[in-house]
């Protein structure tokens, strides 16, 4: 296995695209690292650098400590799984495992024991003399990880594997690649948009926005310690709810007022914002920290306008000003629409961002 080292990587397309801008990154031994981010912020872009796809506009990449930066793909000891897969139709699933073996000048012996070692372990044994038209599309990405893992790599790249897959197959088939990791302990970079399969696979994830780094961290700090609004608005199903409220600190009391509510903080949020010099900020909420409670106990009210049930718990949308608020509420009773809710907040999961910069205070 392998350390990845980026420093300082730019890629320019011409002379006005900058699809990723002075990237530093360390990927330790075994990690399972995930890029995320929306469509066209750079992060497959990332991965085919390191794949040696993508020539380097500026800064060195390095695995084990070697600089790669100008070695071609054959030379770096890296495989890669495509969107689309990339297996032949016209060899069998065997002889797409073993492809890349024969390039290596493998022996026939050891060549049988790796192939049938890698369908084993991705769960494709019996698929063996298949050829690909004759396999379901999840059955193909199993063949295409098959072929990656055989070959022993020090970095193991996969660049949306999953996002050809039906829904239910993609819940499934991504707790497999986690159980492969598992296995190979191969380091691992996985590039996607989908929020939930990187809270589900990675050790850490690295929030990409317009080619750069925006937040690097576990899948838990991303998903309560948000760095910013971006961060916060794009973590989470449903994202965390973001409202303006005014802060105003009266006779020792902190309280956030906006149109709708009057919430007194607790000590410890009010002490987090007693050098906040700024009269407006944001409030974050996630939608479980947003709690149905009897009308005496409720810091706000308002009709719902529609729930969703989601079979364990349902999803319940209102309005405050001119912003949806969703909130996660316990499948039964059944809210619905027209109904009023008394809502509180759960004050320790509360966040809090400067309206001007968009960073968490």
């Amino acid at each position: 296995m392998a350390t990845l080292t980026l420093n300082n990587v730019t890629k320019r397309f011409g002379k006005k695209v900058v699809a990723v801008k002075d990237f530093s990154l360390e990927v330790p031994d075994r990690e399972f690292l995930v890029l995320l981010g929306p469509s066209g912020c750079g992060k497959t872009t990332t991965l085919r650098m390191v794949a040696g796809l993508e020539e380097v506009t500026e800064g060195t990449i390095l695995i084990d400590e070697v600089d790669v930066t100008d070695l071609p793909p054959r030379r770096r000891d890296v495989s890669m799984v495509f969107q689309n897969y990339a297996i032949w139709p016209h060899m069998t699933v065997y002889e797409n495992i073993a492809y890349a073996l024969k390039l290596k000048r493998m022996d026939k012996k050891t060549m049988d024991k790796t192939v049938k070692e890698a369908a084993e372990m991705t769960g494709i044994a019996e698929l063996l003399e298949r050829y690909p038209a004759q396999l379901s599309g999840g059955q193909q990405q199993r063949v295409a990880v098959a072929r990656a893992i055989a070959v022993k790599p020090k970095l193991f790249l996969l660049d949306e594997p999953l996002s050809n897959l039906d829904a239910k197959l993609r819940v499934a088939t991504r707790t497999e690649l986690k159980a492969i990791h598992d296995k190979t302990e191969a380091t691992t970079i996985f590039v996607t948009h989908d929020q939930s399969e990187a809270m589900s696979l990675a050790d850490r994830i690295v929030i990409m926005k317009d080619g750069e780094i925006v937040q690097i961290g576990s899948p838990d700090d991303v998903y309560h310690r948000s760095v910013n609004l971006f961060v916060a608005d794009f973590i989470g199903t449903p994202p965390t709810n973001l409202m303006d409220v005014d802060l105003k600190v009266e006779n020792g009391d902190c309280r956030l007022v906006n149109p709708d509510f009057d919430l007194n903080l607790s000590a410890e949020n009010a002490a987090n914002l007693k050098d906040h010099d700024k009269k407006t900020l944001v409030l974050g909420v996630r939608p479980e920290s947003i709690v149905l409670v009897p009308e005496e106990d409720g810091v706000l009210a308002a009709q719902c306008l529609v729930s969703e049930p989601q079979g364990s718990h349902q999803i319940v949308a209102i309005e405050l000003g001119d912003r949806m608020v969703k909130i996660i509420a316990p499948s039964d009773p059944r809210i619905e629409a027209g109904e009023t809710v008394h809502l509180t907040f759960k004050q320790e999961a509360l966040a809090f961002f400067d309206k001007e910069t968009g960073l968490r205070i």
